[in-house]
């Protein structure tokens, strides 16, 4: 494999950002993945993507995406563009040979999805989906433990993601407050991260009842003071989960909840135990595990360390803590071992068009009132 591995990065925004600086750090963190080099950067300002472009020593830039796909320098296509341009760029990506790495949610739909993941497969490149919280050292050892029996056979998976971004009513409408740009609301945006959780610990979700509500149904137009528009995605929802294995479950969401910032949280409970994690600490756990006195019973705090996953190579001492943005080199790493080895990688587009199937199979319950099996759609 080329050593100077190629990247072209769509967007230079907040995940923008995260990404062009996941890819500076990945070598040095990892020095034993892949080295990468940023070829070309894409967006539609170009004083923006000038100055982006000079930050993060991108070779060249330019505002067109066909730019990018016809840059032959260019193998990995990293899209952090608004939901509804995923779709289109991912396939002129993969339709000329270049991995791709999208940030969630894979597209509008399922039946998007479903095309991105065939489309995949058929062109034989590697794929990826942002959902960086899965890359967690906390949620890696709670995956160690479930998998290891540590807290007995998973009965129970309760998620959620609250976040209070959008609870001024005076916000004004954006892309993620229609259909037709977001594909979904709070459900798609910010449930689709427990619908991640809840697969990658637990297993697959073979039925859902949903319900979702649309609080505030008109916001400022953004561009004339003084008139409304509506909004026609939903501010929260809820629904009941069953898994594959058996077990249970519920999900909530939104982004009107008071005071949450990056409420990501799930509690996981086994026939013998427990585990308890909040994106907001999100370097520990909190476990409880079976047996001994009764008197003695309760959770005991883990803080993550150089023992836990990926930890030890951002710091050799626990209790420090690990950021945001670190995930996202994480994720790269995983991205760009993937490509060199040949190797499955996890959530890649077949995962994302099976996490979007539970958006849409929450949204078509919530409409009909019934249980809906996402692998039906």
């Amino acid at each position: 494999m080329d050593q100077r591995t190629g990247v072209g990065l769509v967007g230079t925004g907040f995940m923008g950002k995260c990404h062009a600086l996941a890819f500076q750090a990945v070598r040095a963190t990892f020095p034993d993945t892949l080295r990468v080099r940023l070829r070309r950067l894409v967006d539609v300002d170009p004083a923006v993507t000038e100055a982006f472009a000079r930050a993060f020593d991108f070779e060249r830039w330019s505002t067109r995406f066909e730019d990018l796909i016809e840059d032959p320098d260019v193998l990995i296509v990293a899209i952090t563009t608004p939901n509804f341009l995923h779709q289109e760029m991912a396939l002129a990506a993969m339709a000329v040979g270049k991995h791709v790495y999208c940030e969630k949610p894979l597209a509008l739909d399922a039946a998007g999805a479903r095309t991105m993941a065939e489309a995949a497969e058929r062109a034989g490149v590697k794929t990826l989906v942002g959902y960086n919280y899965l890359r967690s050292p906390a949620v890696g050892l709670a995956r160690e433990v479930i998998r290891s029996g540590g807290i007995g056979d998973v009965i129970h998976f309760r998620g959620a993601h609250f976040e209070d971004f959008l609870a001024d009513p005076a916000a004004p409408r954006t892309w993620r407050l229609t259909r037709a740009t977001a594909g979904g609301g709070a459900l798609g945006d910010m449930g689709s991260h427990v619908v991640s959780l809840a697969r990658h610990l637990v297993g697959g979700i073979e039925e859902v009842m949903g319900a979702t509500q649309t609080v505030i149904a008109e916001r400022p137009d953004p561009r004339e003071p003084g008139r409304r528009l509506p909004v026609d995605v939903d501010d929260q929802a809820q629904a009941l989960l069953r898994f594959e294995n058996g077990a249970s479950g519920t999900l909530e969401t939104s982004w009107l909840a008071q005071g949450r910032k990056m409420g990501l949280t799930f509690e996981i409970t086994g026939t013998r135990g427990a585990i308890l994690f909040d994106q907001e600490r999100m370097n520990e756990i909190r476990l409880f595990q079976g047996g001994g006195p009764r008197r003695l019973h309760g959770f005991k705090t883990i803080l993550m360390g150089p023992d836990h996953p990926h930890y030890a190579c951002f710091c050799p001492a626990p209790g420090h803590g690990l950021g945001f943005n670190d995930l996202k080199t994480i994720e790269v790493k995983a991205l760009l071992d993937g490509i060199r080895d040949g190797t499955p990688i996890d959530p890649d587009f077949r995962a994302g068009l099976e996490i979007a199937q539970v958006i849409e199979a929450i949204q078509l319950s919530a409409a009909e009132g019934r249980w809906v099996r996402p692998d039906a759609l």
